[in-house]
């Protein structure tokens, strides 16, 4: 594993407490679809993270983890190019979590918006527990455990990726500090060559004595490009140019997703909470059922009463499903009554319809074939466990536990 491939890491998980619906698909999905063909992706079911919401009824959890694979294959997820696997499958993760729970200060979990938001929107159950106090600090060790580099995330999401940064940069503060640290990092330099030494050199002037972040960029990106020097050496020396020791844990970025416009049947956002959804495996008579009951602008009492499409919940779906030079046509026929509120729900039942036939199909192939979604899900978890067992290697060698066997 090299640094380059750490850097273009992405690691984004999904929690197994239902049916994936629209809203997962066009929010999060389509997305892992097209990041995988640009990163080295490795996308999780989040089943621990399910138990901190439903840890007194977790048959959901059990139920759903198979079935959201099977979802995420359908949909278009490539085991080819991306690692599946199940998160309580690879305990590594729970180690990681302990360890960085003695050195992240208890006020840094306090203060992450969601923790009370959840608490006020899932008043139903009870959240005051050390594992949702927690489940932040677990996102970091599923993070840091495969030195993902991006973290796709939506706006509201960014605190825990910073987070993340700030624990990994007191880890690093602890436990990258190394005997003879200078010396090695020169000999590290001088590894590179005259030319190398002095443009890195250079770079790290710029960036610590005038801030030029751009500098910072050149070097990172010098230390990439060298083929002399071992990881240890690039870790040093990553370190020393940031201003701090050897770098243990590497700091993700946010890459910030666009927002899912995927709304409900009721207007508001899908979610399971609100019993808005289309599930993706839900029947066409059930879409079309749905859909036609969905309310429209309360001006709209007959047929031929003019409508504002601002007002109806169903032009939430054709800002989604709809072309603009249909949405605009039917927009007009909206204010004009030319056009019934049963002729525009059709366009958006045939567009779901037609999205969901070819995910179905292929889930239809995979649930005749469950003993292909169950390697795909254990080879994943093979391969996850071993990047984690090595960064589980490092962590215990620098925190003094490499005793361990």
């Amino acid at each position: 594993m090299n640094t380059i491939r750490q850097n273009n890491r992405v690691l984004s998980g999904m929690r197994p407490t239902g049916l994936l619906h629209l809203g997962h698909y066009h929010g999060v999905l389509k997305n892992w679809i097209e990041l995988q063909h640009s990163y080295e992706c490795f996308y999780f079911v989040a089943d621990w993270h399910a138990l901190t919401t439903h840890y007194e009824d977790p048959s959901i959890i059990a139920e759903s983890s198979r079935d959201m694979v099977i979802d995420w294959l359908a949909a278009g997820v490539n085991p080819g190019s991306s690692t599946l696997f199940v998160q309580s499958r690879i305990p590594e993760h729970a180690e990681l979590f302990t360890l960085l729970s003695m050195v992240t200060p208890l006020g840094w979990l306090e203060r992450v918006p969601s923790y009370k938001d959840q608490q006020e929107k899932i008043k139903d159950r009870d959240l005051a527990t050390y594992g949702f106090l927690g489940y932040p600090l677990l996102q970091s060790a599923d993070i840091l455990m495969y030195k993902a580099g991006f973290v796709p995330v939506g706006e509201d999401q960014v605190a825990h990726v910073e987070l993340t940064r700030e624990v990994a940069r007191r880890f690093n503060h602890f436990y990258g500090r190394e005997a003879e640290f200078e010396s090695k990092v020169n000999a590290a330099i001088r590894k590179m060559g005259k030319k190398n030494a002095k443009l890195y050199q250079n770079a790290r002037k710029r960036y610590q004595e005038q801030g030029d972040t751009d500098a910072l960029s050149i070097g990172h990106a010098l230390l990439a490009s060298q083929q002399n020097i071992s990881l240890s050496d690039r870790d040093r020396l990553l370190g020393y140019l940031d201003g701090q020791g050897r770098i243990i844990l590497p700091e993700p970025q946010s890459l910030l997703t666009v927002s899912s416009k995927m709304p409900g049947i009721d207007g508001q956002k899908m979610s399971k909470s609100y019993n808005n959804t289309i599930t993706l495996r839900e029947e066409p008579d059930s879409v079309t059922r749905k859909i036609k009951t969905m309310p429209t602008d309360p001006a709209r009492i007959r047929r031929n009463d003019p409508g504002d499409p601002a007002k109806c919940p169903v032009w939430g779906f054709h800002q989604v499903y709809t072309g603009e030079a249909t949405r605009v046509e039917l927009s007009k026929g909206c204010k004009t009554a030319s056009i019934g509120c049963v002729d525009c729900k059709q366009y958006v039942i045939d567009s779901v319809l037609q999205e969901l036939r070819p995910i179905q199909q292929r889930m239809r192939e995979y649930m005749n074939d469950l003993s292909s979604v169950d390697a795909i899900i254990n080879e994943g978890c093979e391969a996850a466990r071993d990047v984690a067992q090595d960064t589980m290697e490092e962590v215990r060698k620098v925190m003094g536990l490499s005793g361990r066997k």
